[in-house]
């Protein structure tokens, strides 16, 4: 541990410079703008994992975005470790709302990081996470501690869907094949209280397309004569919740697991405080489904969300329109059970049904992925506890996250193999959203704690 230690302290400067030089490329997998600049990260990563020490690494092209894959062999009587991780970052919309440049990373203080945090879109999701665990196969190397073999596979397609990434592991299962996988793409409850990610919630996401007249409307001559799409949009959207904030899709409830009254005991004794919760996001009350709590709503329970909605004329002034065409972006996230093309087909049948008369409506099904649950008896996880509580000093708590990361399930499905989440990002980084960041302390802590993980889990293989 002491050598884990020196090495961080002595190389912290340049693992930090590292990663904000990876930062400053935009790799937004969604916007084809940016294709250059996603493959450009690819091969940054590639440069990275044999700077590091693996004895292969090459750029797998696949239908969509490249997957960087490397190895470090070290005998075939030794565990295998699967990193998987992901290169491209979500869009910085709204752009006005960041400090600083999202590409332009900067290091500040704040209240949560007194040790500075990196802010640039990227820094938490999933860069500076993936990027903890090619700076700890390089310490590993450099102090002769790695104890077993590893994989990487880190990806440029994970915020638009992982569809390439399906199509790469169902055609390389040999390649990619494992003892367990390791994924650095969660958080924890605190810097002084680890957690360790036992559960995910699935995914469904579709775009809404309500259609009126066959062109924008002048509101004087034709309003109250004709539907306007952006009011039957905002009517249908607010049916598909009722008083108790429930779901009301037909059968959408159907499959959703129920947790025990001595189950959701224990996901109360995770440190929490509802002020502190309300203060941090400056509201004065939380809002979801009746009869659970915050923790519960973000976790253990489907949700329904409009991630976005525009129609008509939004710019300076007034423009007197009723609208052709209205659209919405809505995504469902959902838990264990819960099948998740399943849903999108619920969504749709009921979405289609609700319409009035006057308008048509299209729904489009974009990506989704099924929900996980990890157990805590097997040796992963107990390896990754014992890391955690070597480096933290506190034993790691067992947690449901409410995120979804849609591969686990299909690692499983087609590797055969259990997923450790071994987060180190916090709910405060604001993932997905302007200002995202990531504490020094945390990025450095990771790194220290990873190489912890493979001597334990080695170990607790023989």
């Amino acid at each position: 541990m002491n050598t884990i230690k020196s090495y961080v302290e002595t190389h912290k400067n340049r693992f930090i410079d590292e990663l904000i030089e990876l930062l400053k490329i935009p790799s937004i997998s969604a916007d084809p703008a940016y294709t250059q600049d996603v493959i450009d990260t690819s091969a940054v990563i590639k440069t990275s994992l044999e700077k590091a020490g693996c004895d292969h690494v090459e750029i797998c092209e696949t239908p969509g975005y490249p997957i960087v894959y490397g190895h470090k062999h070290i005998s075939d009587d030794l565990p295998t470790v699967l990193v998987y991780g992901h290169y491209d970052v979500q869009p910085p919309d709204p752009l006005e709302l960041w400090e600083s440049g999202p590409f332009e990373p900067i290091i500040k203080k704040t209240e949560i990081h007194p040790e500075g945090a990196i802010f640039a879109r990227g820094s938490c999701d999933d860069k500076g996470q993936m990027y903890m665990h090619v700076k700890a196969l390089e310490l590993m190397n450099a102090t002769n501690q790695l104890p077993c073999n590893v994989k990487f596979m880190i990806e440029g397609e994970e915020e638009v869907g992982s569809e390439s990434l399906a199509w790469f592991v169902e055609r390389n299962q040999e390649k990619l094949a494992n003892d367990v996988i390791l994924i650095s793409d969660t958080g924890m409850i605190s810097n002084t209280q680890p957690s360790i990610t036992t559960g995910l919630r699935g995914l469904s996401y579709v775009e809404v397309e309500v259609t009126g007249p066959n062109r924008d409307l002048h509101s004087g001559l034709y309003g109250g004569a004709v539907a306007n799409p952006i009011n039957i949009l905002a009517k249908m959207i607010a049916s598909l919740h009722d008083e108790n904030n429930r779901i009301t899709i037909p059968g959408f409830y159907d499959k959703v697991e129920d947790l025990s009254t001595e189950e959701r005991a224990e996901m109360a004794k995770a440190p929490f405080s509802l002020e502190e919760y309300k203060n941090a996001l400056d509201i004065d009350s939380v809002y979801g489904e009746a009869g659970y709590t915050t923790n519960e709503r973000n976790s253990i329970r489907p949700t329904l969300d409009v991630n976005g909605i525009w129609g008509g004329y939004t710019g300076e002034g007034a423009k007197t329109v009723i609208a052709s065409k209205a659209y919405a972006k809505i995504s469902m996230r959902l838990v264990p059970n819960q099948e998740w093309k399943e849903i999108t087909e619920l969504f749709k049948t009921h979405f289609e049904n609700i319409a009035p008369k006057g308008v048509t409506v299209k729904v489009t099904p974009h990506h989704g992925g099924q929900g996980y649950v990890t157990p805590i008896d097997n040796i992963g996880y107990q390896a990754a506890s014992k890391a955690y509580e070597e480096t933290f000093g506190v034993p790691a708590i067992p947690q449901r996250s409410g995120g979804s990361i849609p591969i686990v399930s299909l690692f499983e499905k087609e590797l055969k193999s259990k997923t450790i989440l071994m987060g180190f990002g916090l709910n405060s980084d604001a993932i997905h959203s302007p200002n995202e960041h990531f504490g020094i302390f945390n990025y450095l802590k990771g790194i220290e704690t990873i190489p912890l993980f493979y001597k334990y889990y080695t170990e607790l293989s023989k």
